[in-house]
């Protein structure tokens, strides 16, 4: 029986557990944990402010989790380094946890960039877990003004999760878009479009020249005053505590795919690694609630002595902003096949016989026959490609695969 330690506590350490236990039941395992939260899905943090769901039905296990899984859990401890050739962790507090097998699955933390006169906004917040939209939620009035500096996925949730409880929101961006890095001109200007129906104002190609108390003054000379500054920039993978022991690291920890890390005994998962993209063909981030469990669950096969790979990691995003739906995967290249009717928008990318991404906003109900089109690297020239590009169906592919393609669903 080993000792297995896994710091962190969202999707990526829920993978870990349960992939633990489908192989061994027996080894003891223990999560770290820096937040004092029993696991909750971070994506649902503005459906919370949104009052569309409460604290329990966040929680991603129910409560007996850790219980049913003989699982120790350590909350509110963090976890400041690893000695590998010792094989322990040491914490903030001092204490000394040791282990046979370790999953790093630390996630990413909020990029704040430097602004000039940030520190002079007393209202100030990031908008990553629980904590942080408890904190703004505490501030929220019916007359506040709020700053969201960034049009990405974490403002635009935060944008949908307050937009009822405050005055005005204000949305810039140096981008010259919204969601820059799911969709395209002509898709984000739809869904642009479709939020500022709602009162938000945005300045995109611009940025935050100089900050003050309750005013922001843009490079390009406006002027946006405000109560509440939300900074949701970026993020940054949460790689020190691997790095500085000499882990193979690049923006993010390089794992293999077993979810190995360079060193011996120490896996990793979750938004802190880099996963290789069959899309794209390249190794990057997937920050991603399925591909960091995935990972996680991969590791934990692995670490509990089965055999699992994870070889068909996507880039995906799936969102909602006050009803109005947008599906996107994989990559962005190759020929293009473009369907717009009104507010349905779709765009198909191909290449090398293989549909390698997609953008779908509106009516997204059989998205995941694209989906699953690009996981399998199915051949296009084996499908009827020409209906499926109008029609997404099982009646395009032959009788074989609507098999394959129905037992992989069940």
């Amino acid at each position: 029986m080993s000792k297995i330690v896994i710091i962190g506590n969202s999707a990526a350490a829920v993978g870990c557990i349960e992939g633990i236990r489908s192989v061994d039941k027996a080894s003891e395992i223990v999560v770290i944990s820096d937040e004092q939260h029993h696991v909750y899905s971070r994506p649902l943090i503005s459906y919370l402010l949104l009052g569309s769901t409460d604290r329990q039905r966040m929680k991603y296990r129910p409560d007996s989790f850790y219980a049913d899984n003989m699982t120790d859990v350590m909350l509110g401890k963090t976890v400041v380094a690893i000695d590998p050739k010792a094989k322990n962790v040491k914490l903030k507090t001092g204490e000394v946890i040791s282990y046979d097998k370790l999953l790093v699955a630390t996630g990413s933390s909020p990029f704040i960039p430097p602004m000039k006169g940030l520190d002079k906004a007393k209202k100030c917040f990031t908008f990553m877990k629980l904590d942080d939209a408890l904190a703004l939620e505490k501030e929220l009035t019916p007359k506040s003004r709020v700053l969201v500096i960034g049009a990405g996925l974490i403002g635009l949730k935060c944008v949908e999760g307050i937009a009822d409880r405050v005055g005005s929101i204000s949305v810039v961006d140096m981008a010259d878009r919204i969601l820059p890095s799911v969709l395209d001109k002509d898709g984000a200007q739809l869904v642009q479009s479709f939020i500022e129906k709602r009162g938000v104002k945005f300045y995109l190609n611009d940025s935050t020249a100089e900050i003050s108390e309750n005013k922001a003054v843009l490079k390009s000379g406006a002027e946006v005053d405000f109560d509440i500054l939300v900074v949701a920039v970026g993020v940054r993978p949460n790689i020190s505590l691997l790095k500085d022991i000499g882990a193979d690291c690049g923006r993010a920890i390089k794992v293999n795919e077993k979810c190995q890390t360079s060193i011996e005994d120490i896996y990793a998962a979750g938004d802190c690694t880099e996963s290789y993209d069959i899309s794209a063909d390249t190794n990057r981030v997937l920050a991603l609630l399925p591909n960091a469990y995935m990972q996680g669950e991969t590791a934990g096969v692995n670490m509990g002595g089965g055999e699992k790979v994870y070889d068909n990691a996507i880039p995906m995003n799936a969102m909602g902003m006050f009803g109005y739906h947008m599906i996107t995967a994989g990559s962005y290249d190759g020929d293009v096949y473009t369907e717009t009717d009104g507010m349905n928008y779709k765009k198909l990318f191909y290449k090398d016989n293989r549909l390698v991404g997609y953008i779908i906003i509106g009516d997204v109900e059989r998205a995941g026959i694209y989906t699953s089109l690009i996981r399998q690297r199915t051949p296009l020239n084996e499908i009827d490609f020409e209906l499926i590009k109008s029609k997404p169906q099982l009646m395009a592919f032959s009788a074989q695969r609507r098999a394959k393609e129905l037992a992989q669903r069940h």
